[in-house]
């Protein structure tokens, strides 16, 4: 299966358990690893052919700093789903996403999921 990458995508979401954490928003890097068959793409060398990444990187930023979430992992779930239900041409999706600062002692606190269409 072929992939597509966006890797570290800034976006601001609104998410914590901890008080005050949803209200300001916290700052987050998403990576989205989109697969599917694109040899048509590479052949016809025609966007029809597999799907828009600036669409999917734009939404996906939407989603996250419209949605309001307690955990990554209900973040995750979100922005997997639609994704799947808006691109028909990705047939699945490796999630990660970073949370700079949230532990006291590592760096970043990290979720990845993967989902497909067969799920």
């Amino acid at each position: 299966m072929d992939k597509i990458i966006l890797d570290a995508l800034p976006v601001l979401a609104h998410i914590g358990t901890l008080p005050g954490e949803i209200d300001r928003g916290q700052p987050l890097r998403i990576r989205a690893e989109l697969s599917g068959d694109f040899r048509q793409a590479g052949r016809s060398d025609d966007l029809e052919d597999t799907f828009d990444y600036s669409r999917i990187e734009s939404r996906l930023a939407e989603l996250a700093g419209n949605c309001r979430f307690r955990l990554l992992e209900a973040l995750a779930e979100h922005l997997c789903s639609v994704v799947l239900a808006e691109e028909p041409k990705v047939l699945a999706i490796r999630l990660r996403i970073d949370k700079p600062g949230a532990a006291r002692l590592a760096g970043c606190v990290s979720l990845e999921i993967e989902r497909s269409r067969s799920e």
